[in-house]
This record gives C-alpha cells, structure tokens and sequence, in this order.
C-alpha cells in the first residue's frame, strides 16, 4: 500500500490536499534529452502546477565542469534556491513533465545540500494532469527566503573513488541505463563516448522501479528488482547512469525501501566513458 512521505514520494491527492499551504513550494524540474524535441522551459510557462517554479538543472549546476548538469558549488545552489523563494522551513515537492526522470535528481541535489524537507511527485505532471487536476501559465509570486545548505560529501563520489570502490568490491555500483547500453549493445547518446559498463557494476535499469503510469512500485517490489539484479544490499551503494539524472531515481528507490547508504556518481557514463585511463566492461554484469 503506498504511504505518503515528505521526505521521499508523495502522491497527487496529497499535493492537492497541501497545495495552499503556505510554506509549500513546488519545483518543476523538466528536463529532456538533448534531441528528444522538447523544450522544457518553454512547456512551464505554457502550464504548470499552480505555484510551482522552473528549476533549470543545466543551469543550476557547476559551469566550471565539462561535464553536464554536475553538483554546483554550494554558494551557487543557495543564491540560486534564493532566487526560487525556496528556504529554510519549506516543504518542497518536486516533479517532471516525463512523469519520473529529473525530479529525482533535484531531490537527491537538495539531500546533497543538507535539505531533507523534499518529496518528488509520484507519476508526475502526467498524473496530475490525467486527473483533471489544476494547472496554469500563470507565474508564481516569489519572496526571497534564506536558505542555509550544507554539502553532505558522502552523497556523491568522483571518479577516482568509483575507480577504486569497482577494484575493491566494497561497494554495490548500479546502473540505471537501458540494459543494452549497459551491455555496449547500444550507442550513447552523446558522442564520442566508449561504449559498455563500469567493471564490477550491475544493471538495473530505472524504468524497471516504474508501473506503467510512472508511478513508483511499492517498496517492497523494488527492494526484490534490486535483488533480482544481483545487488548485495548489504554494501554501501553507487549509482551511476548516462549523466547523473536517472542514477537518483535508485537512490530514491532505496530511501523508499530503508537503505540510506547511497551515494551517486555525478560524472557517471558522461565521465567514464570519454575518460580513456579507466576501464570498461561490456555483455553481461
């Protein structure tokens, strides 16, 4: 049966039971492939989630990095909440256009800043708005408000640890790629990329954690999909996928089930793959 929890997954009816409350906010954070023809910017300001305010993954994030949608500093993700009317004593809630895909990583991005008041929206905008449920063009009204992040560096690994938790074992890395991109069967989507799998990873596709109308399945059925992929949960965990968006979907997954110890590898495929010193694996894990 699904609990709602504002600390993880909570349903529409609870959003719309909740939607007025004053220290409610609401991220939109649509993001789509790069060719995949839409415009998630562009979507918001035809209809949203009364209230709800754009947040732009690409460009919150270090422009420092190559590498895209990587962490941003913390003095960056403050000013940038700020900006959101988005701080301290807030509930936020947080949803995607595709249903499930990026607002996990905005969750998991708020943990990462030491925030733990953040829900992602089961199913998304498409069940919202299946349900005939409220939406407008209209802007939100925002108020400036403080927020004070603390970076929780256990959530997050680089590359030199991924290399090292893959020759020790003393990890479980997963990732969330389609299983013949895990298997080097499939190109990458961006270019220039090798490809196959982190050795000693395992596949565990996220689209395996979602019910056909991209809602979540039940804790207990994913904690069985993660063992069925032959994750030893009793390890620490590393998620990884193309380029640290879905990889958040599993760490959600695990919070939902009660394993906290994950972590996300934010250069993921987009950083192991060009990165010609590390090895790969492809075929089966």
């Amino acid at each position: 049966m699904f609990q709602d929890d504002p600390k993880t997954l909570v349903s529409t009816a609870w959003l719309a039971t909740h939607l007025k409350d004053p220290d409610l906010r609401v991220l939109d954070a649509s993001w789509y492939l790069p060719g995949s023809a839409r415009d998630a910017s562009a979507e918001f300001a035809q209809a949203h989630i009364p209230g709800a305010r754009f947040f732009d993954i690409d460009e919150i994030s270090d422009h420092r990095s190559e590498l895209p949608h990587m962490a941003p500093p913390i003095e960056k993700f403050m000013s940038r909440v700020r900006d959101l009317g988005v701080g301290d004593g807030h509930q936020i809630v947080v949803y995607d256009g595709a249903g499930l895909l990026s607002a996990a990583r905005v969750w998991w991005l708020f943990k990462l800043m030491g925030q733990n008041n953040i829900a992602v929206l089961d199913g998304g905008l498409p069940k919202w708005t299946s349900e005939g449920r409220e939406l407008t063009a209209e802007p939100p009204v925002i108020r400036d408000r403080h927020m004070f992040a603390r970076r929780v560096d256990a959530m997050v690994k680089d590359v030199t640890q991924v290399s090292h938790a893959a020759k020790l074992g003393d990890y479980s890395i997963i990732d969330a790629r389609a299983a013949a991109r895990f298997r080097g069967e499939a190109p990458e989507p961006r270019e220039g990329l090798r490809a196959g799998h982190i050795p000693n990873s395992r596949s565990l596709p996220y689209t395996d954690l979602l019910n056909d109308d991209q809602t979540m399945k039940s804790a207990d059925e994913m904690r069985g999909i993660f063992q069925a992929a032959g994750v030893d949960l009793s390890k620490p965990a590393i998620t990884t996928c193309g380029s640290g968006v879905t990889a958040a979907i599993l760490c959600l997954a695990m919070e939902r089930f009660g394993k906290s110890d994950h972590a996300l590898y934010d250069g993921s495929w987009a950083e192991w793959g060009a990165f010609p010193t590390v090895p790969i694996a492809t075929g089966e894990a």
